[in-house]
Order: C-alpha cells, then sequence, then structure tokens
C-alpha cells in the first residue's frame, strides 16, 4: 500500500507542476495532502519518511490577493430581448475567465492575459437579467457578454442612476434647501455659461438682492 500510494503522489505531484488553473491547482493540493496524511499512517508514523508538504500560497493566491484591471471602457447595443457588451480584448483564453450573473450586477474576470488579469464588471444594472441565460462569446480582439433581459424593453443606460433632482424626504419641509440642490447639481453639471449664471444667483441670494435663487437664470 505505501509503494502505491508513493506512485500516487508522484503523480498527482507531476500533474501539479504543470497545471495553470486555480481551481485545478486546489483540487490536486486537497488530494496531495489527503495521500500524505495516509502516507504518514503507512509509514508507521516516521518522519523521515512523511514527504514534505506542497506549499501552493504562491501558486494559487486568494481572491483578495489577484490584482485586477477594471475594463471600465466598453461599448454596448440591446435589442428588445437582450444588452451585448464588447470588450476589446486579445489573447483571452476561454478556460481563464471566471464570471458572475446576478439579477442586477454581472461580474466577469479575465486571467492571465500577457500576464495581466482584468475585470468588466457592473454592481448595479439599470433593469433585472436572467442569470443562467447570459453569456460569453470569445473572439480574436474582442469578447461579447450577452446580458438576456427579464422583461423585454428599451434600457436608457446599463447602470442604474439615483436621481439626482429627486429631492431628499428630509427636506421637504424646506423648498430653500431642495432648490439649493438643485442649484448645485446644475452647477457642477453645466457650461461656463451656466456655471456663471449660477454663482451670479447664488450670490444675489446670500446678499439679499432677491428673494428667488433661481430669478437670476430665468
Amino acid at each position: 500500500m505505501a509503494e502505491e500510494l508513493s506512485l500516487d503522489l508522484e503523480e498527482l505531484r507531476h500533474l501539479h507542476s504543470i497545471a495553470k488553473r486555480p481551481r485545478t491547482l486546489s483540487i490536486l493540493s486537497n488530494e496531495i495532502c489527503n495521500l500524505e496524511k495516509l502516507s504518514s499512517e503507512a509509514s508507521s508514523g516516521k518522519a523521515s519518511q512523511i514527504p514534505a508538504p506542497i506549499s501552493t500560497a504562491t501558486r494559487v493566491p486568494s481572491e483578495a490577493a489577484i490584482h485586477y484591471s477594471p475594463l471600465a471602457s466598453f461599448s454596448w447595443d440591446q435589442d428588445n430581448d437582450k444588452v451585448k457588451i464588447y470588450v476589446s480584448l486579445e489573447g483571452v483564453d476561454e478556460s481563464k475567465i471566471q464570471s458572475e450573473f446576478k439579477p442586477t450586477s454581472f461580474d466577469v474576470k479575465f486571467h492571465d492575459i500577457l500576464g495581466k488579469n482584468y475585470r468588466c464588471a457592473i454592481p448595479k444594472l439599470h433593469n433585472e437579467i436572467v442569470p443562467e441565460k447570459c453569456k460569453i462569446l470569445v473572439k480574436p480582439t474582442r469578447v461579447v457578454i450577452t446580458l438576456v433581459k427579464a422583461s423585454k424593453g428599451n434600457w436608457m443606460d446599463l447602470h442604474l442612476k439615483e436621481d439626482k433632482l429627486k429631492p431628499n424626504l428630509d427636506k421637504e419641509k424646506d423648498p430653500m434647501a431642495g432648490i439649493m440642490d438643485l442649484m448645485k447639481n446644475m452647477y457642477e453639471e453645466g457650461d461656463d455659461e451656466m456655471k456663471k449664471t449660477i454663482a451670479k444667483a447664488w450670490t444675489d441670494a446670500r446678499t439679499g438682492k432677491t428673494a428667488d435663487p433661481l430669478s437670476g437664470y430665468r
């Protein structure tokens, strides 16, 4: 039995040395540890005959230790049933893609692309999708991520965005506070001319020249 275990261990170590996928390495490591324990028992506890355990800490890093470069730039289109996301990326190996689709989000990770790892993810989608029907297609110069819509219709955007103009419930009792928030949002998103107009209206309102801060740009 000890001889058979030794042969099995030797073969598993060889497979471990040539394996590349993290999941495969983890499975092989666990099996090697199990056989090492059996081999130790079969050898009557002689430490000199127990093979040294294999450490995979440097070869199979934890999820938190893996660095991903975000793929924030991509194009997309849609029809009534699905959304297609086009990611420009060459040298992608289908066996090294890790994906997770949820009703309101998706996360796709690309490992070992010329020594780098990339990630394309949207934590809050504009609408719900059907995770089990979503798929990934790898082409020579790009990757196509297909999201199947939970309900037919047109999406205004991929991301779910909070309505900045929606009044805060805590400020409904103070109309002026809501107006000031509205002016702030318009200032941040407006052009130079809009910013000058709003700044003047803001100054006039603070100095008492006008009771209505919006009158300066009506």
